[in-house]
């Protein structure tokens, strides 16, 4: 099958999906393509059935803004034209639902038919949605789209209360790659990091208010008056001089270390202890999940597609949102030296749920049969 596929290309949960979902299929033998206006971040192989065309606009003198979307829109014209594409699966609906609306309207007025599957990740919906500018137009793409799929249970049904949706979205929960995401032997780091032994947690994020990065550090204060931790935030964003602040009012800066963006984040996740997520909304959780295939297990808030990822009590616990007290109590047992090895042991057992070979059918299956539908 040929597929279009069309993201952002960035380190953003939508775009690494996207892109590893399109390597995958190609290694099934699919002949991808890549639609966006920059080279996936993850993009970082050669396959003969992967291609990558970027997405070109001038910036004329006229616009305040570029016109991307119709950009967007006559690049995929353009690409299901001459590459003779059977299938559009776009990812997160802000414009790329919209845009791929218009190219099959396009299309159609040439006599070529085209099925548009959406892929809703969670802040299309959750957040930007529901911007007042934005509903009218997310609600008609959605629906005009011949397929739709949401990550969580959870996202599906949220979609539903507020864009008056009433027809199917499949769930097809986010995967990982656990040729990739596994425990690596990299004790010499954690030796560095932590010389006496000290127990280690760990954040992963954009840094935004969201994600609630304080209440990391505020639960890791309570946690460090009981035994003694480090903490590694990595990741940027908005919040992260805030939150470097904060860190000194706490007088955390000798055990927490901000580490930035890092490429190879599972070789850092590999020798912590714990990983933390205390965001205000998820979606699904993807963070969580790569921490879990490297062993790690998890202290997150009970919302969104959280519960649909993390067992309470096995692979990690859940809190209300805010409730840092719980959150330390938690990472207290679990950290305790009887306890650890099993949490470990259930966090990659979870993570073999979602390997990318058990996902991939599911789209493919999916894929069949919107096509046959259409």
């Amino acid at each position: 099958m040929r597929i279009g596929i069309v993201c952002y290309p960035t380190f953003g949960g939508s775009g690494v999906v996207a892109t590893e979902l399109g390597k995958g299929l190609a290694d099934k033998g699919h002949q991808i393509h890549f639609i966006t206006y920059n080279q996936p971040q993850r993009l970082d192989f050669l396959n003969e059935n992967v291609f990558f065309h970027e997405v070109r606009f001038e910036h004329y003198p006229l616009f305040e803004y570029p016109p991307y979307e119709t950009a967007l829109a006559s690049k995929m014209v353009d690409v299901v034209k001459h590459e003779q594409l059977d299938l559009l699966h776009v990812h997160y609906a802000i414009p790329h639902a919209s845009a791929a609306y218009m190219a099959r309207q396009i299309l159609a007025s040439e006599g070529i038919k085209i099925p548009i599957i959406t892929t809703l990740h969670g802040t299309d919906i959750t957040l930007v949605g529901k911007d007042p500018g934005f509903e009218p137009v997310v609600t008609f793409s959605i629906n005009q789209s011949d397929g739709v799929t949401a990550v969580s249970a959870n996202l599906a049904a949220e979609t539903r209360d507020t864009f008056h949706i009433s027809r199917h979205i499949e769930v097809i929960p986010n995967f990982i790659d656990l040729s990739r995401f596994r425990k690596h032997a990299k004790e010499h780091f954690r030796l560095a990091i932590c010389p006496a032994g000290e127990k280690l947690l760990v954040h992963t994020s954009n840094f935004r208010k969201v994600k609630r990065i304080g209440d990391v550090l505020q639960m890791f204060a309570l946690l460090r008056k009981e035994i003694p931790a480090k903490l590694l935030l990595v990741g940027d964003g908005p919040e992260r001089q805030k939150m470097e602040i904060l860190s000194r009012e706490l007088h955390l800066e000798q055990d927490v270390r901000f580490l930035g963006k890092l490429d190879a984040v599972e070789e850092l996740l590999s020798v912590c202890d714990l990983f933390v997520m205390p965001s205000e909304k998820e979606s699904f959780g993807l963070a969580a999940l790569e921490a879990m295939a490297c062993e790690v297990p998890v202290i997150s808030s009970n919302t969104g597609g959280l519960p649909e990822l993390v067992i309470q009590g096995k692979n990690g616990f859940m809190s209300d949102v805010g409730d840092v007290n719980d959150m330390a109590k938690n990472a207290l047992f679990i950290l305790r030296e009887e306890n650890l090895p099993a949490f470990k042991a259930a966090a990659l057992e979870r993570a073999k749920e979602f390997d990318i070979h058990r996902i991939l059918p599911l789209y493919e299956a999916f894929y069949e049969h919107i096509c046959f539908k259409s």
